[in-house]
C-alpha cells in the first residue's frame, strides 16, 4: 500500500468484451478516494512532546561546548594560546547554559539532583546527565587554570595560592583534556535523546541524526573561534569548521532520504524555513571560510553564518518533530510500509 493513497487492481485484468484476444489491458484506477488519516475524535496517534523553544537552544549549546573543547585541548597541546583560552571560555559557558535549560525543562533544579541516584543505560536523558556531570568539572579546571593570570601579584605570591599557580598549567591541561575526551559524548548525546523518543521524524533519523549534530557541533565552534581568534591561530578551527559543515551537510541528505515521508514535515512551515536557512548558511559559511582565509572581516562573516546555520539545525529538527506529531500520517504510513516489508520479505 502506498503512503497516502489505497488502491486496488485495474479491471484491466481480463479481456474487454467484444475486444480482441490478448487485447490492451487497463492501467491500476484509483478505485477510492485519497486515504484521510484520522484518528479517535480528531487526537494525534502520538502525543508532541512538552518540549519548548529552550530544547533546541538547549541541543545547540552542548553541541558547541563539545566542539570548543576539543579545540581548547589541540591548541594547548599546539602552543596556541588564544584559541586555547577562548575554546576553554566558551565551552564552559555553553556547557553552563546547556545545564540551565535542562534543568529548566526538569521543572525543578532537585530533578536533576534526583537522576543522579542511578545511571540508567536505557535512558538517553539518564545517559545524558552524568555525560554532562563527567564532562562539566574538567571543563571548569581548565577555565580555572587560565583564572590564575588575574590574581593580584601579593596573592599568587602567598603561601596558599602560590603552589597552585605553579601547577595551573598542568592542571588546566588535565582538565581540558578530560573535557576533550567527553566532548564527542556531549555533542551527539542529545541526538539520541531526541530519536529514543515516538516523535515520528525524530525517530526515523535514529541513524544519522547523531552524525547530523557531531557535523554541526563542529561547524559552530570552528565558526565561533573564527569570529574572536587571530587569523594566524585559526588554522585548526577552520578545518574543524568546514569539515563539520560537510560532515552535516551529507548526513542530512543522508538523513532525508532515509526517512520517507517523515521527511516531509522539514520542509513545511516554521520547519522549513529553519531547514532552508540552516542549509545556506551552513554551506555559505563553509565556502566563506575556505576562501576568505585571508581576510580577517571575511572569516569573521563565515564563522557567524556558520554558528547561526548549526542553530537554525536544531530548530529545524525540533520543530519538524513536533508537527510530525500532530498528523496521524507520519506515524501509519511508516508503519504501513514495516508491514509490508515484513511481509513481502
Amino acid at each position: 500500500m502506498s503512503a497516502g493513497d489505497i488502491r486496488e487492481a485495474g479491471t484491466g485484468s481480463g479481456r474487454r468484451r467484444g475486444g480482441r484476444r490478448g487485447g490492451g489491458r487497463r492501467g491500476e484506477q484509483k478505485m477510492v478516494p485519497q486515504a484521510k488519516f484520522e484518528s479517535y475524535y480528531g487526537r494525534p496517534v502520538v502525543k508532541a512532546s512538552p518540549w519548548t523553544a529552550d530544547i533546541p537552544i538547549y541541543l545547540f549549546l552542548g553541541g558547541v561546548a563539545g566542539g570548543s573543547s576539543l579545540l581548547a585541548a589541540g591548541a594547548d597541546l599546539a602552543d596556541a594560546p588564544t584559541q586555547r583560552r577562548f575554546g576553554r571560555g566558551v565551552a564552559l559557558g555553553a556547557v553552563t547554559g546547556s545545564l540551565v535549560f535542562l534543568i529548566k525543562d526538569l521543572g525543578r533544579p532537585s530533578r536533576f539532583h534526583h537522576m543522579m541516584r542511578v545511571l540508567k543505560v536505557t535512558s538517553p536523558m539518564s545517559v545524558g546527565t552524568w555525560i554532562l556531570t563527567a564532562y562539566g568539572p574538567g571543563a571548569g579546571v581548565a577555565v580555572a587554570s587560565e583564572m590564575t593570570g588575574l590574581l593580584p601579584a601579593r596573592v599568587r605570591r602567598s603561601c596558599l595560592v602560590a603552589p597552585l599557580v605553579r601547577k595551573a598549567p598542568l592542571l588546566g591541561r588535565i582538565g581540558g583534556l578530560w573535557a576533550a575526551a567527553w566532548a564527542p559524548a556531549v555533542a551527539s548525546y542529545t541526538a539520541v535523546l531526541l530519536t529514543d523518543t515516538a516523535t515520528p521524524t525524530w525517530h526515523a533519523g535514529r541513524r544519522e541524526m547523531p552524525f547530523v549534530f557531531v557535523g554541526s557541533a563542529a561547524a559552530a565552534s570552528g565558526g565561533l573561534s573564527l569570529i574572536a581568534v587571530p587569523a594566524h591561530e585559526t588554522g585548526p578551527a577552520r578545518r574543524l569548521a568546514v569539515g563539520g559543515a560537510v560532515l552535516e551537510s551529507v548526513a542530512w541528505s543522508v538523513m532525508e532520504q532515509s526517512m520517507g515521508v517523515t521527511a516531509e514535515p522539514l520542509h513545511h512551515g516554521r520547519a522549513g524555513q529553519y531547514t532552508k536557512a540552516a542549509r545556506a548558511l551552513t554551506i555559505g559559511g563553509a565556502v566563506g571560510a575556505v576562501l576568505g582565509r585571508r581576510s580577517r572581516w571575511a572569516s569573521a562573516l563565515a564563522g557567524t553564518a556558520l554558528a547561526a546555520g548549526s542553530a537554525f539545525t536544531r530548530f529545524a529538527v525540533f520543530e519538524a518533530g513536533q508537527e510530525s506529531a500532530k498528523d496521524p500520517k507520519y506515524t501509519v504510513v511508516p508503519q504501513r510500509e514495516r508491514l509490508d516489508a515484513r511481509q513481502g520479505s
